[in-house]
This record gives structure tokens, sequence and C-alpha cells, in this order.
């Protein structure tokens, strides 16, 4: 007697998105195990159904046999000739089972065992989904937390997002709608396939940025250093491969719109983007801007550096718990010794000429040009913006090299 499995392989085909011909093949083997460890122990049990119509039916085979020996397994040929009309010796034939009538024990292990397959072709086809979005930003559903550990509904995968691979002052409520890293999809003997997930890894960071930065996304902007303490500060060096694109313009965006985002994303953190030297002076002096180093003195043997900061900006180059020291040298790849500068410069001369070195550099003008005016007694911007060319005249600096300090002055003003 067949038995019609159609409307549950179609079930299986749409909710779980197992083809009918799989799921053929796995509940014909499901029964004919269940069925020769339980209600048929002991007799060649053959299971057949066919895809396309979900025709089941179910057979217990027998060998003609003059002399049985084994009743379960073999047949005479009187028995086999009601089966089988013209049965002979040698020949095998079946005896048809009513699969409805095989029993509560073997439908429960029948269903067990289904239960088991199918639970593992669904693991196997999320992996499948997930696999390639390792390293990728997923968003997912708070569903509870377990020993520290929230628990994330991404769809149709469970991960999991630990303690460790939390950001300070992370929290979460069952409900909440939250974007992380797909860390990793880790083989545990025990609990099987787990998805790792984290907000804490430098690489969020980096795919927000690509996310955020159109820029970064096509390679015109690269991100050539990066360093991370979650929750607190992020380091970020960038470099371009245009001469005309900006590449901290680019990543702070339009009245630093793109960088905004980022720092509601991860709660508050503090994002530094400065522009990457492969020079580590250079790179120095754009890592503790505002603080200013001097008498720098270079270890490349230990790589390490060693250099002072005014009194005032100490503070600033060591950081709230001497963090962003941690991060500079973190993001730099070189140890640093930072020390309070002794004593300020012994000479007026040597004050104007700090002066001078300091606005040279934010004009952008050469340094002998700037100190002609410094000598004047224009030290400051605030200062300088307020002097017209006439009240310069009578100077002895010639009117041009007057009108490119002057419009410097203002362009640097409006800045």
């Amino acid at each position: 007697m067949s038995v019609d499995i159609k409307p549950y392989l179609q079930y299986l085909e749409k909710e779980k998105r197992i083809p009918k011909d799989e799921a053929c093949a796995l509940i014909v083997e499901a029964i004919k195990s269940s069925v020769e460890k339980s209600v048929m122990a002991g007799q060649n049990v053959e299971v057949t159904a066919d895809p396309a119509t979900g025709k089941l039916e179910a057979h217990v085979l027998y060998s003609v046999t003059d002399s049985v020996s084994d009743p379960l397994r073999e047949i005479n040929p009187v028995a086999a000739g009601l089966l089988q009309a013209g049965a002979a010796v040698g020949d095998q034939v079946r005896k048809p089972i009513n699969v409805a009538d095989l029993g509560r024990i073997a439908a429960k292990t029948t269903q067990q065992l289904l239960n088991q397959r199918f639970r593992k072709i669904e693991k196997d086809q999320v992996f499948q989904e997930y696999k390639d979005k390792v390293g990728d930003i997923v968003t997912g559903t708070v569903r509870r937390t377990e020993r520290g550990n929230v628990i994330v509904e991404l769809g149709t995968a469970e991960a999991v997002l630990t303690h460790k691979e939390r950001c300070h002052g992370d929290e979460f409520r069952t409900g909440d709608r939250i974007r992380c890293l797909l860390l990793e999809i880790r083989e545990d003997p025990q609990r099987g396939r787990e998805f790792v997930l984290s907000r804490a890894n430098d690489g969020f960071v980096r795919r927000l940025l690509e996310l955020e930065v159109a820029e970064i996304a096509d390679k015109t902007v690269t991100i050539a250093k990066m360093a991370r303490d979650p929750g607190y500060r992020t380091k970020i060096a960038v470099d371009s491969s245009d001469p005309k694109v900006d590449p901290v313009g680019a990543c702070v965006g339009a009245r630093g719109a793109r960088v905004r985002n980022i720092v509601k994303e991860l709660g508050g953190e503090k994002i530094d983007i400065i522009r990457y030297h492969k020079e580590p002076l250079k790179l120095l002096e754009e890592a503790i801007r505002p603080a200013r180093p001097r008498n720098v003195r270079i270890d490349e043997r230990n790589r390490s550096i060693h250099f002072e900061v005014d009194e005032e900006d100490m503070r600033i180059a060591i950081g709230s718990k001497g963090r962003n020291a941690r991060l500079t040298s973190k993001l730099m790849g070189w140890g640093l010794n930072i020390a309070k500068a002794t004593h300020a410069p012994e000479s007026v001369e040597a004050q104007l000429g700090e002066k001078a070195t300091r606005m040279a550099e934010q004009l952008g003008l050469p340094f002998d040009l700037v100190a002609k005016f410094v000598q004047l007694g224009l030290t400051e911007l605030s200062v300088a913006a307020n002097v017209t060319a006439e009240e310069l005249q009578d100077t002895g600096i010639p009117a041009d090299e007057v009108q490119t300090f002057l419009a410097a002055v203002a362009k640097a003003a409006k800045a």
C-alpha cells in the first residue's frame, strides 16, 4: 500500500529550501533505517518514493529457497508463489508493507532521524549563505543574553557577540537592531558551527569607512595604518593615490558628516583621521597634533623615538590614561618616549625664529619670507590679519612679498 508524501515534499522545498529529490531520498533512508532497527529488525526492507508524484511504497524482500533457515529473510516456493506468480528458487520476492501500520516506535524513530538530517541540511545552507560574508558587516536583531554573551538573529542564522568582542559602553536590549562584523564561523566540537560577531575588532571600523567613504571603496583613498582602543578612540592614517584627492577630507566628509555617522555607530568613540607619511617624524607630527614634538631623537635600531613637548602640550600628547601616546605608538609601530621640554628658547632671536617657523608652516610660505614680518611684530595670525598693505609700505619689504604674505594670511584666517 502506497502513501502520498507530496504535500510534505512541497513543504520542505518551499519552507526549508530542500529540493524534492533530496528530501525524498532522506525520507526513504530514514524510514528504512528506523524500520529495520525497530518493528522489522533483522528483515531486508526496501523503501521507494517518487519525487514527482510523492508516491511512497515499502516492501520486505525475501529470497526463495527450498530450505528456509532464516524466516525473516527467506521464504519457501509455495509461500513465494502467493506473493509473485511463478516465483522459483533463487528468485527474490517482495511483500508489500502498509507504511501506516509500521507502528508508533517506527514513526517516532523516523521523525527523529528526519529532524536530525533536515537540521544538518539547514545548517549547511546557512553556512553556504554566510561563508562569503566573513569579514563583512551584517545586521541582526538581539534575541537574548546568555552568560554575558549577546545572541543575535541574523535572519537564517543565530550568531553570538561575546563580551570580549563588544566595545566599552555597548549595551543592548532584546529587540535592538545592531550592526557587527562577522568575525568568523567557528567549528565547535560540542556546540557545532558557531557564528562569531565583533564590534571591537579593527576590521569593524575599516568596513564602516569603506561603506561610508566612496573614495575608499574605489581604492582612491587607502587606509594605511590603524590603531584602536574599542569604545574610546581610533587613530587612522590614510593615503591617496590621486594627488587631487585629500584623503583626510574625503574620510571626514562635508562638515564632518561621514566621520560623524561612524562615530554615532560606535557609540561616541573618537575617530582621529590623519594623513599617512612614510617618514616616522612626519607621521609623528601628524599623529600628536596640535602638540609639537621638539628635540626629536630617533633610534632606528630599537625602533624608538624620544622627543619633548611643551608643558601645555604634554596632556594632549599623552592623552587620557596615556591613550593617545599608546595609540600613536601602535599606529606607527615605534616605541615612544615623551618628556616635558625643560626650558624655553634662550634668546629673543630664537623665540622669534620659532614663531616664524610655526607661522611659515601655517601659511605655507618660505621661512625667510615670513621671518621678515615676524621681526615687525606680526607673530600671530590674528595680529597679521588686521594689517593692511599701506601700513607695511615703509618697512623696506618689497611690495610683491607684502601682497604674498597678506594673501596667505587672509586665506589661513578663512580656513
